[in-house]
């Protein structure tokens, strides 16, 4: 139950035109809904402020279908879907309205709200290849409610181009840094701004990279202060938490 129709709830209980039976009723059917398959966690949007993220790989699309499907029907006005498949999407699409995006490959039942977050978000990435996973977290943070401004391919091999937009990223609330190879990017930023910094190491690179282990590692024993670092390629994660320190 999303926190709205909970108010709206507890007024109705308030004024007596629903009884004290029929909202514990109403609350009995929360906190999570067993579909066999999945078991999908109604109050977390009470809990944490956003409701829960289905992540798509790994579901086949009747899967992601019926969990989207049932969120919609109880209620919940946005559901944001990650790692979802082209074919999950036009098997979605077919019965609720989707916004899918292919690069990032996030879906979107519902509007994206307008921006309500106290600034803006940089998503600052080291090259075209790192894209996806930046537009994962771009998408995300303008889903949840914040002003995203994206600074691609701006990385340490050629600095002035990082450099050029300075001002972009002095202005921002939070940066979040996008890089695969050495992961340079986001100690280059954490040295440049006065706010926090949100490493994302992606899997680009050749074989030593060892499929983002090396920038990882890089950002994880980065020497500027205020970085912290998410796990390899998750933009999501990288762009939920940004949103939070956004609004906080």
């Amino acid at each position: 139950m999303e926190q709205k129709k909970l108010k709206v709830l507890l007024n109705s209980v308030a004024d007596g035109s629903v009884s004290v039976e029929e909202a514990a009723l109403q609350l009995k059917k929360e906190p999570f809904e067993d579909l066999g398959f999945a078991k999908l966690d109604h109050h977390r949007s009470i809990r944490q402020g956003v409701a829960e993220v289905i992540y798509g790989e790994g579901k086949t699309p009747e899967q992601i279908l019926s969990i989207a499907g049932t969120f919609r029907d109880g209620g919940q006005e946005q559901i944001i879907i990650t790692r979802m498949s082209a074919e999950a999407a036009k098997v979605v699409g077919e019965t609720i309205p989707l916004q899918y995006d292919s690069l990032s490959k996030v879906g979107i039942v519902g509007d994206i709200p307008k921006p309500d977050g106290i600034g803006k978000i940089v998503v600052a990435t080291g090259g075209t290849s790192d894209m996806p996973v930046a537009e994962e977290a771009a998408i995300t943070a303008e889903a949840l409610g914040n002003e995203v401004v994206r600074l691609y391919d701006v990385g340490v091999a050629g600095l002035h181009r990082l450099l050029a937009n300075v001002e972009e990223l002095m202005e921002a609330r939070v940066v979040i840094a996008i890089a695969g190879m050495e992961g340079a990017l986001a100690s280059v930023i954490g040295g440049l701004v006065d706010c926090p910094v949100i490493a994302v190491p992606t899997s680009v690179g050749y074989g030593a990279s060892f499929g983002g282990l090396s920038a990882l590692l890089s950002m994880l024993n980065s020497c500027a202060s205020g970085v912290s670092v998410v796990n390899i390629d998750n933009g999501f994660g990288a762009g939920y938490l940004a949103s939070m320190i956004n609004h906080m």
